[in-house]
């Protein structure tokens, strides 16, 4: 899938035949989630300085919290905002640096996995190629950029003014997060890393998945221990510990890992959406053990800005036994029956 790509002079690269001016450097080390997308042209010439979330790498996997979000490859990755010449709209390059052939083999397939869907819940690639730079490589992801952020950048910005997401915008996000979801399971895959840094916001508020780094086939026949600790190393570099479902912080000899893992995940985000906060953040935080407390029932704290219908739909995600959680469609279902019915019901957007 390499197409021509060069570097020219007075800060501007080619990517398929196309002039891209770069503007400025958005972080090093980082996968730089509220930034990813395109600024409207009311925004002005350029966009003010956007910073990074930095990422050591030791913070891959197990980070630390919900702000700091694992690069989808080993390899180091910088972010920087360019302007396409011939559309005059921003992008953002996110650069891999290959030191491996593993790396590289990681990076296209995340590029592949952007290209199996043209969904409008999932983020798109707009191009991708390998740049040779001496005996190293550097991967090239061109991205939509969104000036709004992710969907913790709007939990965060909501909690400073000590107010949360309504019920009605919370069940519209979901229902996007859902076609989403639904979209990528019935290709055969899981996201494997569902978060709200992993949810973008478009301009009418629309959720966008990103971070396809992680995504595996949705169905894992897991038969005997070595494949068992393999496939739970691989969740503890890929999957963020206080979004990762019970089933992969132990997994079994003998057993099924299936799509649920993200329905898991889900609820995180829902609850995250609902309470200003994940219900793993704080023991994450506090050095308590996230492995212990996913395998107890959540407490779902009473609050009067929820229906039982909503704590209902939150509790059947959160349930410990992967066997017993829903998956995507009947959530869907049961979201779709929660919307406002009335013709012409105004829904505040986010």
């Amino acid at each position: 899938m390499g197409h021509a790509l060069c570097v020219c002079s007075r800060g501007t690269v080619i990517i398929d035949n196309k002039r891209y001016l770069f503007i400025q450097k958005l972080g090093e080390g980082c996968l730089l989630e509220p930034h990813l997308g395109r600024v409207s042209t009311n925004w002005g010439r350029h966009p003010p300085l956007l910073q990074g979330i930095p990422l050591s790498p030791s913070s891959v996997g197990d980070d630390c919290g919900p702000s700091l979000t694992p690069l989808a490859h080993s390899g180091f990755s910088y972010v920087d905002l360019v302007e396409g010449l011939h559309d005059g709209h921003f992008y953002a390059l996110k650069r891999i640096l290959c030191h491996e052939q593993q790396d590289r083999e990681d990076a296209q397939r995340e590029a592949d996995m952007h290209r199996l869907f043209h969904h409008p819940n999932i983020l798109r690639l707009v191009a991708y190629c390998l740049k040779e730079r001496g005996a190293k490589h550097e991967a090239w992801l061109l991205l939509p950029f969104f000036k709004r952020g992710t969907l913790w950048t709007e939990i965060e910005r909501l909690k400073d003014k000590g107010n949360f997401l309504t019920q009605d915008q919370i069940l519209q996000l979901l229902l996007g997060i859902c076609r989403g979801l639904e979209a990528i399971h019935a290709k055969g895959y899981a996201h494997r890393d569902l978060k709200p840094t992993n949810i973008l916001l478009g301009d009418e508020g629309q959720p966008v998945l990103m971070d396809l780094g992680s995504m595996n086939q949705a169905c894992i026949h897991v038969e005997g221990s070595r494949q068992a600790l393999a496939l739970q190393d691989w969740a503890a570099q890929r999957c963020t510990i206080s979004y990762r479902a019970p089933e992969l912080f132990s997994v079994q000899s003998h057993c099924v890992i299936d799509e649920r893992t993200d329905v898991w995940s889900l609820g995180c985000v829902l609850y995250a959406m609902m309470f200003g906060e994940g219900p793993y953040d704080m023991v994450f935080q506090k050095g308590d053990s996230v492995a212990l407390a996913v395998q107890n029932q959540l407490n779902i704290p009473q609050s009067p800005r929820h229906s039982a219908a909503m704590r209902q739909l939150l509790a059947s995600m959160m349930t410990v036994d992967p066997q017993q959680r829903p998956h995507i469609p009947l959530l869907l279902s049961q979201l779709e029956a929660l919307q406002p019915s009335a013709p012409g019901q105004h829904t505040t957007q986010i």
